[in-house]
């Protein structure tokens, strides 16, 4: 991660989301924090990043999701040259799924 952004307030921030224990403290807490536009973008961008993980190509992308082939473009740029934090994520699902 890049260091300029790591600071006192933002790993609070990450302590606070480490310390949610389900989807529903997850729903009430992020309810609060981010307008409903805000979280829309993230979880649109996570859904970019499972469907470019799955070799989706753009157009079914953007007929899916309704991003912008910038936004594609760009969570794509992470993907491959960016902190491996969607990767990690990413594996992490599936990891879950395959416990299930």
């Amino acid at each position: 991660m890049n260091d300029k952004r790591r600071n006192e307030n933002t790993d609070y921030l990450f302590q606070i989301i480490l310390s949610l224990k389900d989807l529903d403290e997850c729903y009430q807490f992020f309810d609060d924090l981010c307008t409903i536009s805000e979280l829309k973008d993230m979880s649109q961008r996570i859904q970019v990043a499972r469907m470019l993980d799955e070799k989706k190509v753009y157009s079914e992308i953007v007929s899916v999701t309704g991003a912008s082939t910038a936004t594609i473009s760009r969570v794509n740029r992470c993907l491959l040259y960016g902190s491996d934090g969607y990767r990690m994520a990413l594996d992490r699902m599936k990891e879950l799924s395959n416990e299930k």
